[in-house]
């Protein structure tokens, strides 16, 4: 089952075109407000559009210019957010039942399928438990069994793991992974482990429009983006090709090696070609101001954070982590000079 959709939700700034293949799961990335669940609830019919286009596997769904728009229960899509919304009533195994039983199945083949879904999610041990006997992972697991309960042609999931205590996301992740294989499925997400691990596509939302797409390591190793640099732990910088690597608009020289990579359509980026590059902070040296190295560029301090293990002194061009003792032995604070070194093996731009 494939997805198109061409959307605009003019009160919240958002206009979307996209596709997805069928049996392809797309991650669904962007900054908080950019309309990454607006999406998610045109598609379900829970959100009006002011222009919409919505069309599961030629079955259309929305299409505001023919005044077509169908109800949620009658699209065929099936919708987990963080929150998993279980029936109280209801012990898990019924929970995971509805579906097949207001279908029209048999409550005793109702409740295999229920058997069968809940020992996919691995939750086989829970199906006798009321909601509020469950943790907040073994609810999700079993709000997932239920939302394949009714093998919908589109699974739509809106921050699955967000609410989620960090021990249970690994497990809970591997479960979708398995679950989502062959399955058409959108992703809306902030995590790039997710994104790696789930998504076969991902598309970077930005002032609610498609801004980079592609697989989700090209994008993460090459972001065009602030958001999806910082998504991939690296700094972001423009500039323009020089021989000798990538000059940046403040006048300052990158060295790069291997400056001149090769473009998209496999031609060569030529000098004075506009370039970007990604730098992880944990190849950046500091090293003293004014030193007078041509691999050093000026900058100054905008913040200081722990980051993991190291702090990362960020500049207003670079960042650089450093170990915890050389951050107190410089103490830097805001507003400071200070003087970054990136390898030139470092720096490769694209």
């Amino acid at each position: 089952m494939s997805l198109e959709l061409d959307i605009r939700v003019a009160a919240r700034g958002l206009e979307v075109a996209l596709r997805v293949d069928a049996g392809e799961t797309v991650a669904l990335l962007g900054a908080n407000g950019v309309g990454k669940s607006s999406v998610l609830g045109v598609v379900a019919g829970l959100v009006a559009a002011d222009r919409a286009r919505v069309v599961l596997d030629g079955r259309v769904l929305d299409d505001t210019a023919a005044g077509t728009r169908l109800p949620p229960h009658r699209r065929g899509v099936a919708l987990l957010d963080q929150q998993p919304a279980l029936f109280p009533h209801l012990d898990a195994r019924d929970n995971v039942a509805f579906a097949p039983r207001a279908a029209g199945l048999s409550r005793r083949a109702a409740l295999d399928r229920a058997d069968d879904l809940l020992a996919r999610v691995d939750a086989s041990g829970l199906g006798d438990r009321s909601p509020r006997q469950l943790s907040g992972g073994q609810a999700q697991r079993v709000a997932l069994a239920r939302a394949l309960a009714a093998d919908p042609p589109l699974l739509l999931l809106d921050e699955p793991m967000a609410a989620l205590d960090r021990a249970v996301v690994p497990a809970l992740r591997r479960t979708l992974r398995s679950v989502l294989a062959d399955r058409t499925t959108l992703l809306v997400t902030h995590d790039p482990v997710d994104a790696l691990a789930l998504a076969d596509r991902v598309v970077v939302l930005e002032g609610g429009r498609v801004v980079e797409q592609g697989a989700p390591a090209a994008v993460l190793e090459r972001p065009r983006t602030e958001f999806t640099a910082e998504l991939s732990g690296r700094v972001l910088v423009t500039g323009t090709l020089e021989p000798a690597g990538l000059r940046l608009a403040s006048g300052a020289l990158l060295p790069a090696r291997g400056a001149r990579d090769r473009s998209a359509d496999g031609g060569v980026l030529p000098t004075g070609a506009s370039a970007r590059a990604a730098i992880d902070p944990a190849r950046v040296e500091v090293v003293a101001v004014g030193a007078g190295r041509a691999d050093a560029v000026d900058d100054v301090v905008a913040s200081v954070d722990l980051h993991g293990a190291t702090v990362r002194i960020r500049g207003a061009l670079l960042a650089a982590d450093v170990p915890v003792a050389v951050a107190a032995a410089l103490a830097p604070v805001p507003g400071d000079a200070v003087a970054f070194r990136v390898p030139a093996d470092a720096v490769a731009p694209y």
